[in-house]
Order: C-alpha cells, then structure tokens, then sequence
C-alpha cells in the first residue's frame, strides 16, 4: 500500500508557567528560559489547522547534564521545549529552540545542558509555525534519565551513594532487505519489545536506514503468503539526492512501536555502509546501474547531512561522530566510527600499516587510545558498528577489519593489534564490545591462547541484528585474534534473507548491578524470549 505522509493527533496539554528549578543543575539550561518573553505559545485545541508533527521526538547523546532533543515538522517552524521534572510538566521551564526550516529537511534539536544527573526528564516539543499561517503543533512528550555524574562516592560512603542498576538495550539494521513496515505483522514489533524492558538507552549500531534498498509493495513468501509494505516514493529507488536519504528516515518513523521508544529510550546512533550504499569507503566510485550519481563521496556527503538532521547526535569538530559518554561510575560508553575514516576496500594483506590500512584512521585511534587510558568507569563498552573477527567480503575484497587469514596481523587488522597491545599495555580491563552489522546474533569470547597475536588480554564480543531486516549467517570467523562462537542463532544451513515474519530478529540487552558491578549480557530475540545470558565479573583494576 503506497502512503502520504500526515500528521498524528497528540492529547493537549497545558502550558505550565516557569517555576521549580530543582531537576536543573546550573544555569545553563535557565539562560534559554528568558527568550520565552517574546510571547504565549498558541496551542488549541480544536478541529483547526495546526503545525503538524508526524514523525515525534527522540532524544540522544545523553551526558549526566546535558541531551540532545530532536523533532521535525510538516512546514517552516519553531521549536519551542518544555522540560520538567514530573509528568504534569507542573512548574516546567520553556525553551526557544531553533526553526525547523526546509534547509535542515524541517528537523530541528536542541541540546539542553544543565540537566542534573541521575534524574528522569520530562520534555514536551511544540511548533509554531513562522509564517502564521497554522496555530501551534499539539505537544509532543517525551522523557529521559540522566546517567550518574562521572564521579559519584563509593557504595558505602555515609547516606550519599547514588548508585543505582544500570540497564541498556542495543541493535542495528532497520528496513533492509526489501522488509519495511508491514502493518499486518504489526509493524515493527522489535521496538515495542525493547521499549517494556524500560532500558536506560539504546545504541544503535548502524544501517539506521537502507539508502541502497528500495522497498517494494509485496513480497511473496517461500510459504506462498505475501509480505505486503507501507511504500512511500523516497523508499521506491535507492537514494541520490538529499530529499531521497531524508525520506528513508522518514519511512521508518512512520511505524508507531518506533516513534513510541523513542520517546521513552534516549539513543546512542552509530551509521555505518547502508546509510549511504552498501560496503562504501570514502573515494570509491560506484559501479551500479541503479545510479545516476557514481561519486560516493558525493553520497556520502549528502547521505551524512540526512543522518545529523534526522539522527538526535551531536556532532564534534570535523564532524566527528566518535565520542565517549561516561554512565556514572559502573559504566563508560565509547562509539567509534568504522566508515567514515577508512581507507579503500582491498585484499586487505598489507603487512605495514599506511594509507590502505586505515580503519579507525589515525585521529580516532589516538582519541580511543586516550579515552580509554582516561576512563575510570568499572566498565568500558566500545560500541561498534563492525565485528572484530567476522569475515565480512566486499567481493574479492574485504569489508571489515578481518580478512579470512587467521595468521599473524595485516591490513586493517593491525590497528586492531595496535589497540589491543595498548589495552594489554596499560591494564585496561572489563573492555566489552557490543555490534551488530551481520544481521544474526552470536557471542565471541577472544583469547590470546587461541591467537596468532598473544599480546592482547581476553575480551568479548556481542553480536546483535538485524531489528527489522533479512536475517542472514552464521559468518566465517578469522582466527587472528583467537576468536571462539560461544553462542550463535542464525538461519538454517541454506536460508538467507528471511523476513522479520520467520521471528530471527534480534537485540541485545545489558544489565549492571549497582552492588556489585557485575554485569550481565542477554541476547534475545523479536518476542523478548532470552536466547543466551552471560555474566561477566568485573576484574579490579583500571
């Protein structure tokens, strides 16, 4: 069924006048408050027009003080933010946010600081429409919890610990594969499941979208039943110009289990190939029929200001996506960027490290490096958008950092190595790595008695996806690093691209006791069911 975007009616709430202070901290987020003099926000109810909003609100990027909160609306407007302590939004503070503009595909975030840590934010966005033309949108509300400050006392210090369990949910791969939002399976059901879990976060580990995979009206099943999707023009070719990736976006906001997490489970977003095309790096020209636009780099370009606008991320210099967000003391968070810094697709054999090597590339490396020596969380989880040790081939060549050779370290493999050494080096421990990329779930326990580099400590790897796309795998595993499957569900020998209908979805869900610190990680599938749970002890130490 091929659809129009519209709006979705919101309960309207009344504008509370500023009051309470205390779920503030500082006077960064009260200096915003002050530009609401300029006037009363018009918010009727009513059968009038109004700004409409179809596609929510999400926050992101969440740091003990500070959020990124992001929304867009159907015409030039507005944002106005509302943030309060309780659900009633009684003495709640208002913000002028910037204008939602045709410039920026009319997405608009603003990122409020001075938020105090450890506390659930209540937010609510509204529009006003600049032309005047419309009264205001009807509120959009949304919440968040803050982390911990980094420091917090110890368990035990007199009548002021605050430590408290810690839980998150993480995943990739959203509309892939020709499997979009089908309304007679429900939709995606995938994020429902996660929302009831009440996670603290999520992260998304990348292919938020499939610029490269058009979604077609039906899809007949080996069964002989029909897989029938919601169809929109910016999902029926792959995308070229920036209106085509910002409507993949907006395809997948149109599902309501979505839109209702995000408003609920702030997100950690990562991109990775399918944002812009299947197995890109910066500098290739596109071999493929479907494309008017061979540039990649032009893709990209464009393809990278859908995902910033769409996307509730703050963005650093250089527009560096990689970041460390610390989770109080129990936990440090670290997303890297796999896509955006690495050399060529190639055979990856090189034996010394240059240009062709590059994965991280040389900057995020040295940041990795500084964060991680830097951290003082109990655990360190690198968030990553590929697997370490999962052969991921690029036709002759190779997409990842693995390359098939279980010898010694070459190609991208070596700045993997680098990173390890380093790790080993300065006693770096409860290192975890959380991906997804390969759209089955496993665990990877890596050892250095199992690998052609010994000068590593062991570590674990978790492997979680696809959310709402095909279901392929089990990959092959590149023994370099010593890798070994503790636990793997993936299709039937012979079976690949199975729709979310044959129930291999899957997420991964992770739980930090408050007392103590041990951490357990459970993957699981699209109905919630626990499919393997490993518990993890922290070592002491850095």
């Amino acid at each position: 069924m091929r659809i129009r975007y519209g709006s979705f009616r919101n309960r309207s709430l009344p504008a509370p006048d500023p009051g309470r202070r205390q779920f503030l901290r500082g006077a960064g987020l009260l200096a915003g408050a002050s530009a609401l003099g300029c006037g009363q926000l018009r918010v009727l109810a009513g059968e009038v027009e109004r700004v409409a909003t179809p596609f929510g609100v999400q926050a992101g990027d969440v740091l003990a003080d500070r959020a990124v909160i992001w929304s867009a609306a159907d015409r030039p407007a507005r944002m106005w933010v509302e943030v309060a302590d309780n659900a009633e939004f009684i003495d709640a503070v208002r913000l002028r946010g910037p204008a939602a503009l045709p410039e920026t595909g009319l997405t608009a975030k603003l990122d409020l600081t001075g938020l105090r840590p450890n506390a659930r934010i209540h937010y609510r966005v509204i529009f006003e429409d600049l032309r005047e033309t419309a009264h205001a949108s009807a509120p959009l509300v949304g919440s968040l919890l803050t982390p911990d400050a980094p420091t917090v006392p110890a368990i035990g210090a007199p009548g002021r610990s605050r430590r408290r369990d810690i839980r998150f949910v993480w995943s990739g791969d959203v509309a892939g594969q020709g499997w979009g939002i089908n309304p007679d399976f429900g939709g995606m059901r995938i994020f429902e499941t996660m929302r009831r879990l009440r996670p603290d976060f999520f992260i998304h580990s990348g292919d938020c979208i499939y610029a490269d995979g058009p979604i077609r009206e039906t899809v007949a099943l080996p069964d002989g039943s029909i897989w029938r999707n919601l169809v929109t023009p910016a999902k029926s070719k792959v995308a070229e110009s920036l209106d085509e990736f910002r409507g993949n976006y907006q395809y997948n906001l149109l599902d309501d289990h979505l839109r209702r997490f995000n408003a609920e489970v702030p997100m950690y977003a990562q991109w990775d190939d399918h944002e812009v095309v299947n197995n890109w790096y910066p500098g290739e020209n596109l071999i493929d029929a479907r494309y008017a636009e061979t540039d990649v780099d032009v893709l990209a370009a464009r393809a990278q200001q859908a995902f910033v606008e769409y996307m509730p991320v703050r963005f650093g210099e250089r527009n560096r996506l990689f970041r460390h967000f610390p989770r109080g003391p129990l936990l440090d968070l670290f997303r890297i960027d796999l896509r955006s810094f690495r050399g060529p697709n190639t055979a990856n054999r090189q034996p010394l490290a240059g240009d062709e090597t590059a994965y991280l590339g040389a900057e995020q490396l040295a940041w990795l490096k500084r964060a991680l020596l830097e951290s003082r969380g109990t655990w360190k989880v690198i968030a990553s958008d590929m697997p370490i040790g999962l052969v991921v081939r690029d036709g002759a060549d190779f997409e990842n950092g693995a390359n098939g050779d279980p010898g010694a370290p070459l190609g991208r493999e070596l700045e993997i190595a680098e990173l390890l050494r380093f790790i080993k080096e300065h006693r770096i421990h409860n290192v975890v790595w959380l991906t997804a990329d390969v759209h089955y779930t496993a665990a990877h326990h890596y050892d250095p008695s199992r690998a052609a580099l010994r000068d590593f400590l062991p570590f674990w790897e978790f492997v979680s996806g696809p959310l709402n796309a095909g279901t392929f795998g089990p990959s092959e595993l590149d023994g370099t690093f010593g890798p070994r499957v503790v636990y793997v569900k993936a299709p039937p020998p012979g079976q690949a691209n199975l729709p979310p209908s044959a129930g291999l979805q899957f997420f991964g869900q992770v739980d930090i006791d408050a007392h103590s610190a041990r951490m357990t990680v459970t993957l699981k599938d699209l109905d919630g069911t626990a499919l393997f749970t490993q518990v993890l002890d922290p070592e002491r130490g850095r």
